[in-house]
Order: C-alpha cells, then sequence, then structure tokens
C-alpha cells in the first residue's frame, strides 16, 4: 500500500480522460475537489489487489447517470460515501477499500475522493478498463457474478437499494429508473466484491496505468512532441482520423447522453468524413459511411493542439480533433464478453470488428 501524492492527480485526470473514451470527459472537477481534499491534510491510499484478503469485501463505487448533468451539478464525494455507507449497513460489514466500477473519466476519481473522505485505502483496479454507459458491462458480470444488491444515494435525503434483481441488466433497468427521478445523477455503491473476486475478476493494475499514460502525455508536451503519438505507443492503438466536428447531436434521455458527432477530414484524412455514435461513451466510429472501429474496444477524441480528452457532452462544431482506436481489455473481447459490452449489446446490428492495426491489450 501506498499514498497517492498530489502531483499524481493530474496525471491520473488526463489518461482517466483517455480512457473514459468520452463519457464524463477530462475529470477536471474532480481533480479539483480532490485537491481541495488534499489541501485540508487528507491523502488516498492504493493498495495492490494482492494485499487483500479473500474474505476482505471492497465498495465498488461510480456516479450513475449522464455526464452532462455532472457540469451543472459539481461533483463531489458526499452522495457516494453515502451510498457507501448505505450499504455498509446493509450488509452489516464494513469495507476493508474502495474501487471504481471504471477508470474512465470522472468515475476513475471517485474512489479516490471517497478514500480520502472515509479513509479507505483505493485497490488499484476496476471492472472496465475504460468507461462503459451501463451498470452490468463488467468483468464481473461476464464472470457471472451477481449485481445486488446496489446502493443508490443523492445529495438529498434519498437512499435506495436494491436488494435482489433477476439478471445484470435487470440491475441496470432498476438503478436507471431511479437515477432518472434523482435528477439523472446519482452515487452508487455495487454489490460487494470479495478480495478473491477482485484477484480473480477485476481488471487489475488500471490506477497505475492511468496515471503511467497521463504522465507519458504530460513528458510529451513538455519536450514539445506529438502527445497523440505518445498516446498509441503507450497503448498500442491507431490514429482513426484527424478533423473538424462539423456537428454533435446529442440529447440527454433516459439516463444517458446520446448522439451521433460529425467530423469533417483535416491533413491526410482532408475531404472524408467520420460519424461517431456514443451513447455516455462513443460506441462506433465510421469513416465514409465503413465502420473502422467499434465498442468494446475505446474510441478516444482528443484536442489536436494538446490531446485532452473531449467528451460527448462537450464536443462543440469548430474543435480541431484527433481521433484514436485502442484495444479493450481481453475480458471485454471474449466470447463470454462481446454479448455484454459489443456492438449488439449497444443495439448495432453488426458483430464486432478489431479496428485495422489492433494489438492485444
Amino acid at each position: 500500500m501506498r499514498t497517492i501524492e498530489a502531483d499524481e492527480l493530474t496525471a491520473l485526470a488526463d489518461g482517466a480522460g483517455i480512457l473514459g473514451t468520452g463519457g464524463g470527459t477530462h475529470p477536471y472537477l474532480e481533480l479539483l475537489a480532490a485537491r481541495k481534499l488534499y489541501a485540508a491534510g487528507a491523502r488516498a491510499r492504493l493498495i495492490d489487489a494482492s494485499e487483500l484478503a479473500d474474505d476482505d469485501l471492497v465498495g465498488v463505487v461510480s456516479f450513475m447517470g449522464a455526464p452532462l448533468v455532472s457540469k451543472e451539478r459539481l461533483p463531489e464525494p458526499q452522495s457516494v460515501c453515502a451510498a457507501v455507507a448505505a450499504m455498509q449497513d446493509y450488509i452489516g460489514r464494513k469495507f476493508t477499500a474502495v474501487m471504481s466500477i471504471e477508470i474512465g473519466g470522472e468515475n476513475a476519481f471517485l474512489p479516490i475522493l471517497v478514500g480520502a473522505t472515509m479513509d479507505l485505502p483505493v485497490v488499484d483496479g476496476d471492472a472496465m478498463g475504460r468507461a462503459f454507459p451501463e451498470a452490468q458491462m463488467t468483468s464481473f458480470a461476464i464472470a457471472g457474478l451477481d449485481l445486488f444488491p446496489f446502493a443508490l444515494a443523492d445529495i438529498r435525503a434519498n437512499r435506495m437499494i436494491i436488494t435482489r434483481s433477476a439478471s445484470a441488466k435487470w440491475t441496470e433497468r432498476l438503478g436507471r429508473v431511479v437515477v432518472v427521478e434523482l435528477g439523472s445523477i446519482a452515487g452508487t455503491c455495487k454489490a460487494p466484491r470479495t478480495g478473491a473476486e477482485i484477484k480473480n475478476h477485476a481488471i487489475l493494475g488500471s490506477v497505475t496505468r492511468a496515471i503511467a499514460l497521463g504522465r507519458a502525455v504530460g513528458a510529451a508536451r513538455a519536450a514539445h512532441a506529438d502527445p497523440v503519438a505518445a498516446i498509441l505507443a503507450h497503448e498500442k492503438g491507431a490514429l482513426l482520423f484527424r478533423g473538424k466536428v462539423e456537428d454533435a447531436a446529442r440529447r440527454t434521455t433516459g439516463g444517458f447522453v446520446r448522439g451521433v458527432a460529425k467530423i469533417a477530414g483535416l491533413d491526410a484524412f482532408a475531404g472524408r468524413t467520420m460519424t461517431i455514435d456514443f451513447q455516455n461513451e462513443f460506441s462506433v466510429a465510421r469513416l465514409d459511411g465503413d465502420v473502422v472501429a467499434c465498442v468494446p474496444d475505446l474510441i478516444c477524441v482528443l484536442d489536436a493542439e494538446n490531446s485532452e480528452a473531449i467528451g460527448t457532452e462537450t464536443l462543440r462544431y469548430g474543435q480541431r480533433v484527433a481521433v484514436l482506436a485502442l484495444p479493450a481489455a481481453p475480458i471485454m473481447v471474449s466470447e463470454a464478453g462481446l454479448p455484454l459490452v459489443g456492438p449488439r449489446a449497444f443495439g448495432f446490428d453488426f458483430d464486432y470488428r478489431p479496428f485495422a492495426g489492433r494489438h492485444a491489450a
């Protein structure tokens, strides 16, 4: 176990923003919240999964809802801490540690905020290896683990626990209805995971990965090198497109931000067009109408100048962008994983297609 140092927070924000694939964008507001806690003397500690006893319990935390709302209602740890406390009361045990459901975007910072507030270490891992929009799109669900009980809380006095659900998808459906009523965002504590389940089924080392990715981008900027090249080298990804955003049609519905972005090509891509579908996160990229990348691989839209991640809720006309594809974790592209996180799980009528030049993550 070690302390997450203050200078690592910026790197984590940069790395998690990229791995967020458009969901929650660069977690700048969460970074400010963490810096405030650190300035007050609090610290978050990072624990390797190997340090957990098999019967330890880990609280898996996240916001649930539409990322756009977090730009209007500033992020805070209170609602997630309330969900953690509600879950501990329900199961009659204290958590040994907390962990994010996903390493992408703002949710990557929530265990930092919760851990520093509640004095709980943060597990170096997650259950997605990126960001996904739905609660059942996890390595735990792929492994067949139950996703209940499931606690939700808001910044008021509302606390709810789904004690049982018929399936992983039903956990998502029921939780999403509650979230909509709470204003399209809520703090959640997912089903408690044992130390053994974390070691066997989580995507391990993802916090360290995000920090290292953020440092690689920071080093490239400091050296006046190309941050995109640094990201591609670090993550074994591919450049899909460079261009200017022509349109971003989106709507907040059912607790999600949904829509399509249209990008006109620049430089080597002049005269060509890319469209990207999204549901909180970018899900399918098409070049001149042909699918060139899709979930569960990561589609990342970055500012062309500084490679800062751009979210689905902040994409706007005129932005110069680079579009990258990064490989998903192996469990996500497995035979068991694709039914939960592949294109058909998002309503598309085609099977998973690896992007050109894809290497195993």
